[in-house]
């Protein structure tokens, strides 16, 4: 009976993983037969049906090209970079002076932190449009980078729980040796944050790199356009070119795939640490 119920049990943890799965990879499936296909093809065919040609590499040469796609990766990179640089070392820096020192207000300023997060980001748009626009700082890429350098809590929750492993002797130690509080952080704290680092740098580049609406609203300049709008201008009111979109998006999916396969280790790592601290 035990066996029975064993045996059970793991046929339906493998078809539930299975089905996960399969939910989970045709809508990729879908848009990589499309970028093959012609425009009469995919109007004609059904979304699962195969190109005729696997050698239709058409859509991503005009993806490419007429969507200035180079351009667009090369505006995303300056503005992931400093913003996660930025948005890692704030993030860090908050979660150390929350763990490390005790003072009045401690718990009400992570609240705040917290409550923030439950505000719908939707119904601040004015407001934060209004002082971005009050700094002249529309249509340049300051503005993407100075809203994603805003502290993401669980990014701070990621640091603390790390933080919580790190024995504060180190911290007395270092300063019986005469170190700043400071030097401490920069020598000793950070480098031990490695794991979370990773972590926290892939959750947010993630974030910043497939963000569409922030790019599109604050630098409508052509010559601004990032890699998730690039592709926009071959959508419009009389007609779509949705397998140059598609294309287009199978291009975007390569580096973000990259960096994940090669990073999953610390991603999985970061969280479970980060869970069990």
């Amino acid at each position: 009976m035990y066996r029975l119920k064993y045996a059970a049990g793991g046929l339906v943890k493998y078809v539930s993983l299975l089905f996960g799965a399969f939910v989970a990879l045709v809508p990729i499936v879908v848009v990589f037969f499309a970028s093959f296909k012609t425009n009469k093809e995919y109007s004609g065919t059904s979304p699962l049906t195969p190109p005729e040609n696997w050698l239709n590499f058409a859509n991503y040469s005009k993806a490419f090209i007429n969507g200035k796609m180079l351009l667009g990766f090369g505006n995303t990179i300056i503005i992931l970079v400093v913003s996660i640089v930025g948005a890692t070392l704030i993030g860090s820096m908050i979660a150390y002076v929350l763990n490390r020192f005790k003072f009045r207000g401690n718990k009400l300023l992570m609240g705040a932190f917290l409550l923030a997060t439950l505000i719908p980001s939707v119904t601040t748009q004015v407001a934060t449009f209004r002082i971005i626009n009050f700094f002249h700082l529309v249509d340049t890429r300051f503005a993407p980078i100075l809203l994603y350098l805003g502290t993401d809590i669980i990014a701070v929750y990621i640091f603390i729980q790390f933080l919580n492993s790190i024995s504060e002797s180190l911290d007395e130690s270092a300063m019986l040796d005469g170190a700043s509080y400071f030097t401490i952080f920069w020598r000793i704290i950070l480098p031990l944050l490695a794991p979370a680092i990773v972590t926290v740098i892939i959750v947010k580049g993630v974030g910043v790199y497939n963000d569409f609406y922030t790019p599109f609203l604050y630098m409508p300049s052509e010559d601004l356009q990032v890699i998730s709008t690039a592709l926009f201008k071959f959508k419009g009111p009389y007609g779509s070119q949705w397998e140059v979109i598609c294309a287009g998006i199978m291009i975007t999916i390569v580096p973000i795939l990259i960096a994940f396969l090669s990073l999953q280790k610390y991603i999985y790592n970061g969280f479970a640490q980060g869970s069990v601290k």
